[in-house]
């Protein structure tokens, strides 16, 4: 009887211990993750103004949008624990299994959940040049990086995920009734960026290239072309549009503004303290910046957005 029990008792330790490992399989988080309805069918959660470590990793958004047949997620947020909450949020609003998620680019901060999405079964959608971006040194060094700042949500089990479909061009598919389009917009924010068009709701996600309540992060981005992909953007007859970071949009056309008068006065006041030769801390320090100083992340990252313009505008006259 006393080896039974023994038996009995080893058994429900390791039932017991099995059952607390799938628990805890991702980092618990304590950020609050609301979700919030855009239309019929479109919802999102809104990441936290400010940089990644002062917020467990949720400084972008992420949408999903319900069908009737599965639910289409638009980017996979910043971490595993991230990206599980999220699908616990989802499942609050529907229990249509998750078939597709649409990567707009590969940031850090939208890419690092999707491991989560891939053992769910989850078809992952990305740019084109996103398997040469995970074979990089560059994204095993900002990984490396990422698991120091943001461990434990960020750990030694996070991992790059390959996507399963590669876009170098716009098309439109449908999913559960609904018609979608996938529009490459090429080479602005990052080397490769996507949006999608929720065509019944019109209702635009459009990833990174639009940031809204706070300083757009600019990093090695081309921001001649992420100007123009501005410009070409289109906003007529959208119903909403739901930024890369910041509240979702009734008026996309102002929404726009804010990225698109940051960028274009990096390019105005740094261009012109270059055709002077002036060196970048001095261009830096007559600036005017009073637009924008208030804005969320603006001490953290104006500066080394303004340099990192200063060097690419100065590689551009170089090419003339």
């Amino acid at each position: 009887m006393l080896t039974c029990n023994k038996i009995i008792c080893f058994t429900f330790t390791l039932i017991f211990s099995q059952v607390l490992v799938a628990a805890e399989k991702y980092a618990p988080t304590s950020v609050d993750m609301e979700v919030k309805k855009v239309s019929e069918h479109v919802y999102y959660v809104e990441g936290v103004p400010g940089i990644a470590t002062d917020n467990e990793g949720f400084i972008s958004n992420a949408g999903f949008i319900v069908t009737e047949d599965g639910v289409v997620v638009f980017d996979s947020l910043g971490t595993p624990s991230l990206a599980d909450k999220l699908v616990q949020k989802i499942k609050t609003v529907t229990d249509q299994p998750i078939k597709k998620v649409i990567v707009s680019h590969f940031h850090a901060d939208h890419i690092y959940g999707l491991q989560v999405f891939e053992e769910l079964g989850a078809e992952i959608i990305a740019p084109y040049g996103a398997q040469k971006y995970i074979q990089s040194e560059a994204a095993a060094s900002r990984l490396e990086e990422r698991q120091f700042s943001l461990e434990p949500w960020v750990n030694e089990n996070t991992r790059l995920v390959l996507p399963d479909t590669t876009v170098e061009k716009s098309y439109s598919f449908q999913q559960g009734g609904l018609s979608f389009t996938i529009n490459y917009m090429g080479k602005a924010h990052s080397d490769g960026d996507l949006t999608l068009l929720v065509e019944p709701d019109k209702v635009l996600f459009s990833g990174d290239i639009i940031f809204e309540g706070r300083i757009p992060f600019v990093g090695n981005a081309d921001s001649k072309k992420w100007l123009q992909t501005l410009t070409r953007l289109e906003t007529e007859g959208l119903n909403a549009l739901v930024p890369g970071h910041g509240p979702a949009s009734r008026n996309p056309k102002e929404t726009i503004s804010l990225t698109r008068r940051y960028l274009a006065h990096l390019r105005k006041v740094l261009g012109e303290g270059i055709e002077e030769l002036m060196p970048f801390d001095e261009v830096y320090a007559e600036a005017d910046w009073s637009e924008f100083k208030d804005l969320p992340a603006f001490e953290e990252g104006n500066r080394i957005n303004a340099y990192q313009v200063y060097l690419s505008m100065e590689a551009e006259l170089l090419e003339q």
